[in-house]
């Protein structure tokens, strides 16, 4: 049924208790509730989950939710059903009862949003039930997009698959049914914005683009000589620096080596990675929102999906592999607005003394090559048409090699699961190195937001700051 804008801002206040929304968060609740595709790219803060979670609730039928992390799917779900609101998620790792639960939910409609991962959305069984007629479904949001152009093509192929979901769907829908898809996210470059809009199929959707640039966010990036020096450096920043707090590392091993070495000289810490049961990091979230611990050891897994508007600082005790994971991670400092510290530690260039950082990029380059050069080896086995189930059993590493078929240009999904090769389109090109924005931006002598903004295509916003934003280690320099 059409929506009064004054029943949508009281449906707001209600559940949210904002007196009214942050531009352009009306906008893009006029937009979805419209039925109009949307690509949207807010700052980590704006409020990106409420431009969604509202017209959903506000609406009749199922709005699919597509996240690629269960931390974030738990923390959203987890707010939504304090509040009393018919929210649920579905993942491989939840108790049988609970599963069947939902499942009974999605089945008798009682269900305004449901988050899945894209493996989750296109297993048989939720793809099954969300195909029957009688289920309406209205829209298919993309949280964290931008993880479809970083991980669509290797690590999480099953993004590639996600711009047939809506015409299958509505197959087997009445006619005159209609599915609304957005994608939202923090961090999307000019060349993310197009491989967002490509593969998801959006038609005409409007965009919604809003600078990551915070004046209240001080960016530095410091070179250490050895491993120890790092070790030293973050010693002597936790001595000066008080408040909550994040430190980044890139693996679950880091995390866990570094947070015991912080506790037993005497720190209050803990270690916060994906592989950790969801109660493990319930617990660790409580205890760093209601500051029993003032900072967790963390990787990327750590921040999607929380809301803490009081982080004083973010250090980098590694530096991240891509310019996307380090604005998103920066991003979750200083939200209320007031100072906040981002440092970034650096291996020296040569990388003679602490070849750590350098070793890291070479794993990272190495792993795509390798993954590349398995898909060429496959192009000659897989069949010109075939159903991607049918031909992962008989191909391990099938999946992988089809989403990079699709990003060539070389495949077409006629649905979720059944593709078609076109093996006149020229090969795959030999993929490029991912890390080199990040390389140059922590090596670069410009302002760091200036950096940041034409990266992401704010080239006006950049020049806005004239000789520079005034508060980065470059300009206070």
């Amino acid at each position: 049924m059409p929506q009064t804008w004054q029943r949508v801002q009281a449906q707001f206040q209600r559940i949210w208790g904002y007196t009214d929304f942050r531009p352009p968060q009306g906008e893009i609740i006029r937009c979805l509730l419209d039925k109009q595709d949307a690509l949207v790219v807010m700052p980590t803060g704006g409020g990106k989950s409420i431009c969604f979670q509202l017209p959903a609730l506000l609406e009749t039928g199922l709005t699919l939710v597509v996240s690629p992390l269960l931390a974030l799917m738990e923390n959203q779900v987890q707010e939504l059903r304090q509040r009393h609101l018919p929210a649920a998620l579905l993942h491989s790792e939840l108790p049988s009862q609970q599963r069947r639960r939902t499942l009974w939910e999605l089945e008798q409609q009682r269900l305004r949003l449901l988050y899945v991962s894209p493996e989750t959305l296109l297993s048989e069984p939720v793809w099954h039930r969300l195909c029957q007629p009688q289920i309406a479904i209205n829209g298919l949001i993309l949280d964290e997009a931008h993880c479809l152009a970083q991980w669509g093509d290797t690590f999480r192929p099953a993004y590639r698959r996600l711009g047939a979901v809506r015409s299958a769907l509505l197959c087997t829908k009445p006619p005159g049914s209609r599915i609304t898809i957005a994608a939202f996210t923090a961090t999307a470059d000019p060349l993310v914005q197009q491989t967002i809009r490509q593969v998801l199929q959006l038609q005409d959707p409007q965009v919604f683009l809003q600078s990551p640039y915070r004046s209240n966010l001080h960016l530095s990036v410091h070179t250490v000589w050895t491993p120890r020096g790092r070790r030293q450096a973050l010693r002597h920043w936790l001595q000066t620096h008080s408040g909550a707090g994040l430190i980044y590392v890139r693996t679950r091993r880091d995390s866990e080596e570094l947070a015991n070495e912080l506790k037993q000289q005497g720190y209050a810490t803990a270690a916060y990675h994906a592989g950790l049961g969801p109660q493990e990091r319930r617990l660790i979230e409580a205890a760093w929102l209601g500051e029993e611990l003032p900072f967790v050891v963390c990787t990327s897994a750590f921040g999607m999906g929380i809301n803490k508007p009081d982080v004083r600082w973010v250090v980098h005790f590694q530096p991240p592999m891509l310019l996307s994971e380090y604005v998103q991670e920066v991003g979750r400092g200083g939200r209320d607005g007031k100072p906040t510290q981002a440092l970034t530690l650096i291996s020296e260039p040569t990388g003679w003394l602490d070849p750590s950082d350098s070793q890291r990029q070479q794993f990272f380059q190495q792993r795509q090559r390798q993954q590349h050069q398995i898909a060429q080896r496959l192009l000659k086995q897989l069949p010109a048409e075939g159903n991607i189930n049918a031909i992962s059993r008989k191909f391990p590493d099938a999946a992988v090699a089809l989403a990079l078929l699709h990003r060539a240009g070389q495949l077409q999904w006629q649905d979720p699961f059944h593709y078609r090769i076109d093996r006149s389109v020229k090969p795959l090109a030999q993929p490029t190195d991912a890390a080199q924005p990040i390389h140059r931006y922590l090596h670069s002598c410009t302002c760091r937001w200036q950096f940041l903004l034409r990266s992401f295509g704010f080239s006006t916003e950049a020049e806005a700051l004239g000789r520079g934003c005034g508060h980065c280690d470059r300009c206070v320099r």
